[in-house]
């Protein structure tokens, strides 16, 4: 149940840094509590999954969740480059997120 809790964590803090861009510096509301909401939600399934998964571990896939989630976001969303370089990089994250999952017993 833990590494569901990371996930779910990761997942929401894709939520909430995309939630920042359309929140417009906290200007505009309903993104704003989104956005606020869905921190609170990524923070406590992080919270929940530490007390069986290394923080290390845990902090680093979560992480890397979110980072290459809102890069693949702002690709879809915002309209940001896709050149081949920044996917490397993203498949680098996600093969280090996987194994960081692999090496972990939990």
């Amino acid at each position: 149940m833990a590494w569901v809790y990371v996930f779910v964590a990761g997942v929401f803090e894709i939520v909430w840094i995309t939630g920042i861009k359309y929140a417009d510096g906290f200007t505009r509301l309903w993104p704003s509590v989104g956005t606020v909401v869905a921190m609170a939600v990524s923070m406590v399934c992080l919270s929940l999954a530490v007390r069986v998964i290394p923080i290390g571990t845990a902090y680093a896939v979560w992480t890397g969740i979110g980072a290459a989630g809102a890069a693949i976001m702002g690709m879809m969303l915002f309209n940001e480059p896709r050149d081949v370089a920044r996917l490397l990089f993203i498949v680098l994250i996600v093969s280090g997120v996987v194994g960081l999952k692999l090496s972990t017993p939990a």
